[in-house]
């Protein structure tokens, strides 16, 4: 959507131009994954860091001299510290983040450290692999993820992440959930693309909508007669373009499927109205194709 806007913002037809961007940008986003797990594995060390400095104070407190290593010892954090895949996608894509901007790192620590969530967590000293992870689940969504300071350096750091962003930490939720006690240093983390087909749709659904994109205009525009075509949002034509293609062009994709999938991305991009615009627009063309055999979906449940 992003691209198919871009190109016709910029009034480009360079299709492949766009496309390479298209595949950088999904790659980024992976990149923006593997720095998110990594932000854990800084913070626990940085924890480490403190209580260290913390006992060689001159006038330590008992506790600071004795200090309870739960959170530094949490067996979550210590698989991710020592996975292998993540150590050598961090070296192979030189992620240095943490190393050059660490008071990000610093500040999520105080964050942490100041909840109320911590403290629950630090009234014992022993913790089983359950414990662990909850605890580190749900730090990530009610302190790291929502953080505003992080947000903004995000945002700050590569045009693509703020938008990924999102998606990104579901993935990183869904990957802590999964974890288990008896993984080690070769646990293998979540791959970008499930398969080729996966990164083969992304650059059809592109290629498809904007080659057709002046038959699709006319289809549009031909079912919105109150609307002059330029009252349109160049986004809300990209999405029902899409829309349109995944009908036509995608036999095994459910129109009902399709039409919700483009209203989420309506709601979440463009404005508040657009989403009962498209879903209207939507809906109508997939009827009027079902009634002239134009609909072309293969598989029962399909229509």
């Amino acid at each position: 959507m992003q691209s198919l806007y871009s190109m016709e913002q910029a009034q480009s037809d360079n299709l492949d131009k766009e496309e390479k961007f298209l595949l950088f940008s999904i790659d980024q986003m992976y990149e923006l994954f593997l720095i998110n797990l990594q932000l854990l594995v800084e913070i626990r060390k940085h924890g480490a860091d403190f209580l260290s400095k913390s006992q060689r104070k001159y006038l330590a407190t008992s506790e600071e001299k004795n200090p309870n290593l739960k959170f530094i010892n949490n067996k979550v954090l210590l698989l991710l510290e020592d996975n292998e895949q993540l150590q050598s996608e961090i070296e192979k894509k030189k992620l240095n983040c943490w190393d050059l901007d660490d008071e990000y790192v610093a500040i999520l620590w105080r964050d942490i450290l100041g909840s109320t969530r911590y403290a629950k967590y630090m009234s014992t000293k022993e913790s089983s692999f359950k414990e662990d992870k909850e605890f580190i689940i749900d730090i990530f969504k009610e302190i790291i993820a929502p953080n505003e300071k992080l947000y903004e350096y995000i945002e700050d750091k590569k045009l693509t992440w703020i938008d990924d962003l999102p998606l990104v930490n579901t993935a990183i939720v869904k990957m802590l959930k999964k974890v288990k006690e008896s993984h080690d240093a070769s646990m293998i983390l979540p791959s970008l693309y499930k398969d080729m087909e996966d990164r083969k749709f992304a650059v059809d659904i592109f290629r498809k909508t904007k080659l057709n994109g002046a038959e699709f205009s006319k289809e549009i525009e031909g079912r919105t007669p109150n609307w002059d075509k330029d009252r349109i949002a160049e986004l809300d034509k990209a999405i029902i373009q899409m829309g349109i293609c995944e009908f036509v062009k995608f036999p095994s994709i459910p129109v009902k499927v399709t039409i919700n999938e483009y209203l989420e991305i309506a709601k979440e991009y463009s404005t508040p109205k657009s989403s009962v615009f498209i879903n209207g627009i939507l809906d109508k063309i997939s009827k009027e194709y079902k009634e002239s055999d134009k609909l072309n979906k293969v598989g029962r449940g399909l229509m």
